[in-house]
């Protein structure tokens, strides 16, 4: 059966400023990815960084998430800018790149996302096309647009960077990661995203987002802690992630029956 072709509005609702707090995702199973985004995410994040997830698993998941009627966002691997590209053909509406460091790192991210003038992505969106209903002429018109590029800042190099990795053409904005802040910024002593040096780091990223007139997103390390970066004007939130949800549904389950 022929399935409507579904609004691409996570960029527009970024741009609009709106906080949205998206799922994180490890587990490469595409019917975990489909039950959590019948929930109330504004979007499900996969994450091929740090977990057994590959490009097919990734794609998998796209596809899952996009027919639950849910945004879907990437962090690629490292410096994995050519499956950014392909992860954006098959549906991703928002890709975070870990490790932008420099203006170079910040400018090989956005050759390969972006459509000229922007970059130098290549064409082969057809899957996205079929999702949008946008014909070719309008894809390519609209896909800049309607699709985020978020360098992450988790360095103390990226951070001496920032203002200069915001001003990069193609980059729409920057995801501050509070857990490799913490270890940069204390020198290796230990991991503590909720110390001072990472509040103090997130706001410098807040004020040169904000200057650049760019978006926003990080990794929040509690539920409250992202209720107050909302409250901050944070974008693109992550709030929680597979392995929680399934934890904590576990736990409060057995919790009942055993006390």
């Amino acid at each position: 059966m022929h399935q409507t072709p579904k609004p691409y509005t996570l960029a527009e609702r970024l741009r609009a400023g709106e906080s949205l707090f998206t799922a994180w995702l490890s587990m490469p199973e595409p019917l975990i990815a489909d039950a959590i985004a019948r929930e109330g995410f504004d979007a499900v994040t996969f994450d091929m960084q740090h977990s057994s997830i590959d490009l097919m698993g990734a794609m998998r998941g796209i596809s899952a998430v996009n027919h639950a009627g849910k945004p879907a966002g990437v962090r690629v691997a490292l410096e994995d800018f050519g499956g950014a590209a392909r992860l954006l053909d098959v549906g991703a509406e928002i890709i975070i790149a870990p490790m932008i460091n420099s203006v170079a790192d910040a400018k090989r991210f956005a050759s390969a996302t972006k459509y000229p003038p922007l970059g130098d992505r290549s064409w082969g969106g057809n899957r996205f096309q079929q999702l949008t209903g946008l014909g070719p002429q309008e894809y390519l018109q609209k896909a800049n647009t309607m699709t985020v590029t978020l360098a992450m800042i988790e360095t103390t190099a990226a951070l001496a960077a920032v203002d200069d990795i915001l001003a990069v053409p193609g980059i729409d904005g920057v995801f501050a990661g509070p857990s490799d802040l913490s270890i940069t910024l204390l020198k290796g002593a230990k991991l503590d995203p909720n110390n001072e040096v990472v509040v103090d780091a997130f706001d410098k990223i807040m004020t040169a987002a904000k200057k650049a007139g760019k978006l926003t997103g990080c990794y929040a390390p509690s539920f409250e802690k992202a209720k107050e970066l909302a409250s901050q004007g944070w974008g693109f939130i992550t709030l929680v992630n597979d392995a929680i949800i399934i934890r904590g549904g576990a736990q409060a389950a057995l919790k009942v029956v055993r006390g």
